[in-house]
C-alpha cells in the first residue's frame, strides 16, 4: 500500500467512525423517547448528509453503508445503551467493502497479490493463503501502524445438519 493510500485508508476509517459515533447517538435519543431508529432511515438520511456535507462524500458510499448495517446489528445484538463508541484512541481503524463484485484480485507471484478496491484503486498485499472461492467482502484494518486487507470468502461448505456421531465429545472443558 502506497503512502497516498494509506492516508486514504486512514480518511475512510475517520469517516466511518464518524458516522458509527452519530448514529449511535441518533439511535440513543430515539430510544430515550422511546422510539425506535433502525438501519433504513438511517441509510436515507446518510444519503441526504452526503449531499449537504461534502467530506463524506471521500468515503465509497457502500462502506458507509455497512458500518451503519455492522452498527444496526449491533445495537440489536446487544441493546443501543451497550453498544461502545469509537474512540479515536480506543478502536483499531477498520471498514469493510461488502460487494464483492467490485472487487478484483490478481496474482503477482508467489508471495505477492494485488486487489482492486473502490476509491483506493489497485492496492498490493502479501498473499498468505489461498482463497479458495469466491470473494464476498473485502476488510481493510489498521494494526501497529500497517494497513491490512483480509477477505470474506464463499468456499460453498455446507454445515451438516446433524452431527456425523452425535454420542462423541467434541472436545473438553478443563475449566
Amino acid at each position: 500500500m502506497t503512502a497516498g493510500q494509506g492516508a486514504q485508508c486512514e480518511e475512510f476509517a475517520d469517516i466511518c467512525r464518524s458516522v458509527w459515533n452519530t448514529g449511535l447517538e441518533q439511535r440513543r435519543a430515539y430510544r430515550r423517547r422511546g422510539a425506535w431508529m433502525n438501519y433504513v432511515p438511517q441509510a436515507g438520511e446518510l444519503a441526504d448528509a452526503k449531499r449537504e456535507h461534502g467530506w463524506l462524500k471521500a468515503a465509497p458510499s457502500h462502506v458507509l453503508q455497512q458500518t451503519l448495517r455492522d452498527l444496526d446489528r449491533a445495537c440489536r445484538d446487544h441493546g443501543t445503551f451497550r453498544v461502545r463508541w469509537r474512540s479515536k484512541a480506543r478502536w483499531s481503524p477498520s471498514f469493510r467493502f461488502p460487494a464483492g463484485s467490485l472487487i478484483t484480485v490478481e496474482r503477482l507471484g508467489r508471495k505477492w497479490g494485488r486487489v482492486k478496491l473502490p476509491k483506493l484503486g489497485w492496492v498490493r498485499f502479501r498473499w498468505s493463503r489461498p482463497l479458495g472461492g469466491e470473494i464476498r467482502s473485502a476488510t481493510v484494518s489498521r494494526r501497529s501502524g500497517h494497513w491490512f486487507v483480509s477477505f470474506l470468502v464463499d468456499d460453498q461448505a455446507v454445515t451438516p445438519e446433524r452431527h456425523a456421531m452425535p454420542d462423541t465429545s467434541v472436545g473438553i472443558d478443563r475449566g
